[in-house]
């Protein structure tokens, strides 16, 4: 293991550490304890760092992320900035004065990750002014967008000194060494075998080389962006004999738009995703603001949140709506399935375990009218009691196609195919819509929980439709003549 090593804060260290361990955890016994663990499961954010990752231009953002849901082991090669590395207590980080002068810190255990993601914000390339009508309450005279800090938490201080020192931060300084290192590339993929305690952890170099290794390793789990497995180590002790790394592998992290198919990578994190389409697929739009924070965004994946097959992942319902197909590779080639039968069970899908999640499909043209509604205890952050999507086309006024997808009223995300059968062919008005909807409320099998009970799932189900359809009818009536 002598070969494998990160950059922190512009220093080479060794990355001496067990397969299992989280980069927050390495962080903390090498001496950088500035971020904290409080929930271990990204969900608070004060764990954050920054991670050196491709820009679209061929350069670098600084990127923040929960290092307690990374593994250790999978930034060798990479190059990571702590809030030790941000500034000292003798030449504090302009983030760090903006803090301290707003008051943004009363026991300061939030303190450094919020730091690392107004960092991320800063040095976000095209951040600047916008106009006194463009300002609003997440976004700053700044350009700071507010939903930077959408994944860190604070008990005690309050957000608005913190929001206020997000707004009064200006551009980074020309002598700035983190902005001078945004012009050149970002380190690239090292393949790493890692084997200590107990475990393996193991990048491959390419896509064919990772199928070889699930060919003769089933049992072997399979990380992009961890925040799904590094919940499972943290929390219930998983410790997988094999992890096999795929998020840096150029196969499953290209993104094409073509005439009648769009192709996302299945490592692509969420952001990525999310910028590169910039509104493209409307109902994406609608979905990945929503999903999680973004801090689990700038590692979360397609293709991890479909291979766990969860009932409640955000992702399953507006893919299906949109009639995604994936396309699944292994020692043997590729096979493509739709999404819709892809779910066979509670947490068992279609894939083998010899097989890859290589890519999600979006077949065009998208349907006319998109829908994401997502219902949760908190607008964002949290986990959906339930989610809808709706893929509708009306032509002359008759409803002519319709995709609903479910999730968190079953045990697998499903097509509401009794819905869709009781909205095509007919007018699309409120009489079809309220008929519809007695349908939808008795999709699935809805259960009762700590998030909501199989009542309240059944009641927002039908809501959802209703909601689509007055959306709809707001927006024709704003359509000038």
């Amino acid at each position: 293991m002598d070969d494998v090593a990160v950059t922190v804060n512009g220093l080479r260290r060794p990355l001496l550490a067990a397969a299992h361990t989280t980069a927050l955890d390495w962080l903390r016994d090498t001496g950088l304890t500035g971020s904290k663990e409080g929930c271990a499961e990204g969900e608070c954010g004060a764990c954050a760092m920054l991670l050196a990752t491709p820009d679209d231009r061929g350069g670098t953002a600084w990127t923040a992320v929960n290092a307690c849901l990374v593994p250790a082991a999978a930034l060798n090669g990479q190059e990571i900035v702590t809030a030790e590395g941000l500034g000292s207590p003798e030449a504090l980080h302009p983030v760090q004065e903006r803090l301290a002068e707003a008051g943004g810190s009363q026991c300061g255990y939030c303190t450094p990750g919020f730091a690392c993601s107004m960092a991320d914000e800063y040095y976000r390339s095209g951040r600047a002014p916008v106009s006194a009508g463009e300002a609003h309450e997440e976004l700053g005279p700044n350009g700071f967008d507010l939903h930077a800090l959408s994944g860190n938490l604070c008990r005690c201080t309050g957000y608005r000194p913190i929001r206020d020192a997000a707004y009064a931060l200006g551009s980074p300084a020309a002598d700035d060494d983190l902005a001078a290192r945004r012009a050149a590339p970002a380190p690239v993929a090292v393949p790493t075998d890692v084997r200590s305690g107990g475990g393996r952890f193991l990048r491959p170099a390419s896509l064919d080389e990772a199928v070889d290794v699930l060919r003769d390793e089933p049992e072997a789990v399979l990380v992009a962006g961890s925040t799904d497995l590094g919940v499972e180590v943290n929390l219930r002790g998983l410790r997988p004999a094999l992890v096999v790394a795929i998020e840096h592998l150029d196969e499953l992290r290209a993104l094409v738009v073509g005439s009648e198919v769009i192709e996302i990578g299945a490592a692509l994190t969420l952001s990525e995703v999310e910028r590169r389409l910039d509104g493209r697929v409307p109902m994406l739009a609608q979905l990945l603001p929503q999903f999680a924070s973004r801090l689990i965004r700038n590692r979360a994946t397609f293709g991890g949140n479909l291979g766990t097959g969860s009932p409640i992942g955000d992702a399953p319902p507006a893919l299906l709506a949109l009639g995604a197909r994936l396309v699944l590779a292994s020692r043997s080639g590729e096979r493509e399935v739709d999404l819709a039968e892809y779910f066979t069970g509670y947490r068992q899908t279609l894939r083998r375990p010899d097989e890859i999640i290589r890519s999600v499909r979006i077949p065009l043209p998208l349907a006319g009218i998109a829908a994401f509604h997502k219902i949760a205890k908190r607008r964002f952050d949290d986990i959906s009691s339930v989610a809808a999507a709706f893929a509708l086309d009306v032509d002359d006024g008759v409803v002519t196609a319709a995709r609903v997808g479910l999730g968190g009223v079953a045990a697998t995300p499903l097509r509401a195919r009794a819905t869709e059968a009781a909205l095509v062919g007919r007018p699309w008005n409120l009489t079809t819509v309220r008929a519809a909807s007695k349908v939808l409320r008795a999709e699935g099998t809805p259960i009762s929980d700590h998030r909501a009970s199989s009542e309240y799932r059944s009641l927002m189900l039908g809501n959802a439709l209703l909601k689509v359809y007055s959306t709809t009818l707001i927006a024709s009536r704003e359509v000038p003549a």
